[in-house]
């Protein structure tokens, strides 16, 4: 399927769209909810700790493995990998028309009104789970790469991907050997013989451990209170996860992880293979070799993940490979069907959300924090268990489709993507179909 099967149109602003990778847009931006939900239903921390916390019935396993292996993580390493496309539409045709330094002012004009909406969308939406801030610095970081080759763009995207392999390892290693001499000191103390230094060394991290996990499991019992009292409770909280994220360093790994993807997409992009470019043969084999690759990773990790007992970890080494190879079979798949006119026809609903993604995505924060579990709305945080937290994104997000679809049969962009556009262009954008626009003198890509 060539790039041109499913045509292109243009927004208000002149940005062009490529449908096909609306289509792609619109599944992963789904398919945040189902990773979002469960922190937004229940226990942010339990979900990095405890997971059972959360609820641990049959059916509730299921759908946790099903999330865990198919899902988790694939949809903003999608969102990621479509980041470094668009910066390659926009920037190759304003480079093109030889505007270089209006390319460089309305690509960081761009993203910095897309941070400031990151930020409405933290402390006043109250999501401290936001992506839009985010990827609007990594979009920023990864920006004089944009002219690269794209062996080049992949050589650096893999490499800071990778780097977790090297530092999961070792860790693994480490773990290894604090747990041999943990029992070795066990078995010393047990016969009255004084304990090496790496034995004591071990005794210490595994009472570090424990002293650790106890917080965790207070941290997840104070967050339950806090979520499950009043609104002013429910607001702070939120914050202070979003202060917690920052004080701990995390936005750092989760900018890198985006810059990462984002140059890998803006170099598949450059090769054909994100805007289905390339043959139906192409995309099978690819499809299977992904998948083989990034199922046998993530059901060995997800497998680690539900044991019980203290033993080394692989999944700090392994589950940055394990997303990517998902990642790319998820994209490989939707390709390989819109090369088929049934699986073009089968997707097709996918199409209007990709081009609502921005207003989608705020929705499900909308209707997840302000509707379902606040104590000012429906209060039901902490009373689903994964499974019913699975079904309740299923609900949503086929109410959002349908909306989705409903709005742009009738409107030319959707609300938030309107007011982005506008503030971008410096100018209030036509809103409803029929109405009349100019040319602006520069573009963007959503």
């Amino acid at each position: 399927m060539t790039d041109t099967a499913l045509g292109t149109v243009a927004e208000p602003d002149g940005a062009p769209r490529l449908l096909n990778l609306d289509i792609l847009r619109g599944i992963a931006i789904l398919g945040i909810l189902f990773m979002n939900i469960n922190d937004m239903g229940a226990s942010m921390n339990a979900s990095f700790g405890d997971f059972r916390h959360i609820g641990w019935g049959a059916a509730d396993q299921v759908a946790w493995w099903v999330r865990e292996v198919v899902a988790s993580g694939t949809a903003r390493g999608m969102l990621e990998m479509l980041f470094g496309a668009g910066m390659v539409i926009l920037t190759e045709r304003l480079v093109d028309d030889e505007r270089r330094w209006a390319a460089l002012k309305r690509y960081y004009w761009r993203n910095a009104v897309l941070f400031a909406f990151g930020l409405i969308h933290i402390f006043i939406l109250l999501w401290p789970g936001d992506i839009l801030h985010s990827y609007a610095i990594a979009a920023l970081v990864i920006f004089p790469m944009r002219n690269l080759r794209p062996r080049l763009l992949v050589a650096f995207g893999l490499a800071m991907s990778l780097l977790q392999l090297a530092g999961g390892g070792m860790g693994y290693v480490d773990t290894g050997q604090s747990i041999a001499a943990y029992q070795a000191a066990q078995v010393a103390q047990a016969a009255g013989r004084l304990l090496t230094d790496e034995q004591k060394a071990a005794v210490k991290l595994r009472a570090e451990r424990t002293a650790r996990l106890a917080n965790s499991a207070k941290q997840v019992a104070t967050e339950d209170a806090q979520r499950s009292g009043t609104a002013g409770q429910w607001v702070r909280w939120q914050w202070h996860q979003e202060m917690a994220i920052q004080g701990k360093g995390i936005e750092v790994f989760i900018i890198w992880e985006a810059a990462s993807l984002m140059l890998i997409g803006a170099a598949l992009f450059k090769l054909g293979v994100l805007q289905g470019s390339l043959s139906a043969r192409w995309y099978a084999a690819a499809t299977v070799t992904a998948y083989l690759f990034g199922f046998a990773i993530r059901i060995a990790l997800a497998a680690e993940s539900v044991g019980t007992g203290v033993f080394p970890h692989l999944t700090q080494a392994l589950y940055e490979p394990g997303r990517i190879a998902m990642t790319l079979g998820h994209i490989f798949l939707v390709n390989w069907m819109l090369a088929s006119g049934t699986g073009a026809r089968v997707l097709a609903p996918f199409r209007a959300v990709g081009q609502t993604a921005l207003s989608v995505y705020i929705a499900q924060t909308v209707i997840a924090l302000w509707v379902l579990y606040p104590p000012w709305g429906l209060a039901l945080y902490g009373r689903s268990g994964w499974a019913m937290l699975m079904l309740t994104a299923v609900a949503i997000n086929i109410a959002l489709a349908v909306a989705a679809n409903w709005w742009v049969k009738r409107y030319r962009m959707a609300p938030v993507e309107w007011a982005w556009r506008s503030l971008v262009a410096g100018r209030r954008l036509p809103f409803r179909r029929g109405a009349a626009f100019e040319a602006p003198e520069a573009v963007a890509i959503g």
